[in-house]
């Protein structure tokens, strides 16, 4: 892929909080973004965002030799990844989602049957990042490949890195994640015991935020948290569940113990429970409020 307009065309599969941002980011950066969800809602906003949207991933197929799938699920990635190595053309497929490495693999030895490239490129950072361009992608694959789409990155991330073989981009992604779920949580309880303790918590946000005790989770959700506010999600509890189970998983697999990520999962499941999974994961800082209430013993948040 080189620089000049005309090569600048890329599909998307799966057009929701991740792949609809990204695909309004390279439309605004002049690519030619063809699309496809099965979803009509994403597909309409996606349209409005200059997205050419099409029927069918065969469709989506026919039209670009290189696309990137977004998928909630596994069984989402291995359909998509049928139905692009049933073209006769060749393809380099970029699976941008978090999905368990057997998973990944599986995606990769489908295509690789039909002759096509796939490169296993999940993101970090959120959809409100997204919107912003603020992500990192970890690339892991063919290095030719990578090399072939930074064109691409550019115009949606701030970073990307070859990881190496296939596979090292998700290991990489777990890694980052597991401190993701730690610090939101740790971002609720330092912001509650701000408040318990009478702060001025726009002041908590301004100055703890920037300082050492800091992080992009604090800076992002607090302000969250502090308004309660927890739509519309950039990251909802429910989908943040079943990436825990994939480090879960990862991790009990190579005999590495997770204290503090385990400690968190009870509280993201709690959340679930009290009606908050489609809302964003910020909401935590609710669930941490009850615990407050019947601390205090009157088992409502403040």
């Amino acid at each position: 892929m080189g620089a000049g307009d005309a090569e600048k065309l890329v599909g998307i599969v799966g057009l929701g909080i991740m792949g609809g941002a990204i695909g309004g980011n390279l439309v605004e950066r002049g690519w030619t973004v063809v699309g496809y969800d099965i979803d009509e809602a994403r597909r309409r906003e996606a349209a409005g965002a200059g997205v050419e949207i099409v029927e069918s991933v065969a469709e989506l197929s026919a039209r670009t030799p290189m696309i990137m799938t977004s998928l909630p699920t596994p069984k989402a990635a291995e359909a998509v990844a049928q139905a692009i190595a049933a073209q006769t053309r060749a393809h380099t497929v970029l699976e941008l989602s978090t999905l368990a490495l057997a998973d990944k693999l599986t995606f990769k030895s489908i295509l690789d049957r039909g002759h096509h490239v796939a490169l296993d490129c999940p993101l970090s950072g959120t959809g409100a990042q997204a919107r912003i361009r603020d992500l990192i992608v970890y690339a892991s694959g063919d290095t030719a490949a990578i090399l072939r789409c930074k064109p691409l990155f550019a115009d949606f991330a701030k970073q990307a890195a070859d990881l190496g073989p296939y596979g090292n981009g998700s290991r990489m992604k777990f890694v980052a994640n597991l401190l993701v779920a730690i610090h939101n949580v740790a971002a609720a309880e330092a912001l509650l015991l701000a408040d318990s303790a009478g702060l001025d918590l726009r002041q908590v946000i301004e100055l703890v935020g920037p300082g050492a005790g800091g992080s992009r989770m604090f800076q992002m959700r607090a302000p969250m948290m502090a308004e309660r506010r927890y739509v519309p999600a950039t990251m909802r509890v429910t989908t943040w569940k079943k990436d825990m189970s994939i480090i879960s998983e990862f991790a009990r697999g190579l005999g590495c113990a997770t204290p503090l990520f385990n400690l968190t999962d009870p509280i993201y499941d709690e959340a679930v429970a009290m009606g908050l999974g489609d809302q964003d994961t910020a909401a935590v800082f609710e669930v941490l409020s009850r615990h407050r209430g019947r601390a205090q013993g009157d088992d409502t948040s403040k």
